[in-house]
């Protein structure tokens, strides 16, 4: 397979362009490319360019751009804000969403919130990494995290916030029974249709009472359950991405 790398630099067919020490390291030593060897280039705002490599040593690298293979192109614009938890964890929300064409991360702290420090620059490389492997032409940026109240009391309204929430209203049954259950998903993503978007995944254990009486109040919020099964929350943030993107962006069957 054609190794794909992502590069800020402007790309024009007939261009030459720098490689990163790191992205050379990986072609040399990890790929064992030489020079001539064949390479992909792309960024969201060029498209993407078959290139060969002209030139690679221990401190860089300096590939020559060929003819463009894709065209920018429009993406869906879905992002993920979701209350840290295990690393491990965090670290397939990043990876498997990117996959399903995330467009932004946003970590937000909750009440109940209990990770470890997120390590943001970790985070983008998993990011660029699951990028430049599924063949997608953009890079989701990850957000430094910050409170889940700071962060929604500044929130475009043009965006919904699809809140998966899970509980009910009875304080009496476990996650609330089911009275007060929000409306499937796919159902509610289906009503509001396509447009900008965000997907709200909580911490293990759900959001706190108040939280939840809160978010509800909030006139760009859709709460929307995801079943009958309490699922691991990067379980969820997989499931609801795939749920939105079949019903309002690129997965839509026509």
């Amino acid at each position: 397979m054609t190794p794909r790398l992502h590069l800020d630099a402007p790309l024009s067919e007939g261009a030459g362009v720098s490689l990163s020490p790191e992205q050379a390291h990986y072609l040399k030593s990890v790929l064992r490319r030489e020079a001539g060897a064949a390479i992909r280039v792309f960024n969201a705002r060029d498209g993407e360019f078959d290139a060969t490599l002209a030139e690679i040593g221990k401190k860089g690298a300096l590939a020559a751009i060929g003819a463009q293979r894709r065209k920018p192109e429009k993406e869906p614009d879905i992002a993920v804000v979701f209350a840290p938890v295990k690393r491990a964890a965090v670290e397939t929300i990043i990876q498997k969403a990117t996959e399903l064409g995330a467009s932004y991360f946003m970590p937000v702290v909750t009440e109940r919130a209990n990770a470890d420090r997120l390590r943001t620059n970790r985070l983008q490389a998993i990011a660029l990494e699951a990028a430049e492997q599924c063949g997608r032409l953009s890079v989701p940026f990850v957000r430094e995290p910050e409170k889940l109240p700071g962060a929604l009391l500044r929130w475009d309204h043009a965006r919904t916030l699809y809140f998966c929430d899970e509980a009910g209203d009875d304080p009496d049954e476990e996650w609330g029974g089911a009275h007060g259950r929000a409306e499937p998903l796919l159902a509610a993503i289906r009503r509001r249709g396509a447009g900008p978007a965000a997907l709200l995944i909580g911490p293990e254990g759900g959001f706190s009472a108040q939280e939840r009486s809160w978010l509800r109040s909030l006139p760009f919020i859709a709460p929307a359950t995801l079943g009958p099964r309490i699922l691991r929350a990067d379980t969820a943030a997989i499931v609801s991405l795939a749920l939105w993107q079949a019903g309002a962006g690129d997965l839509t069957c026509a």
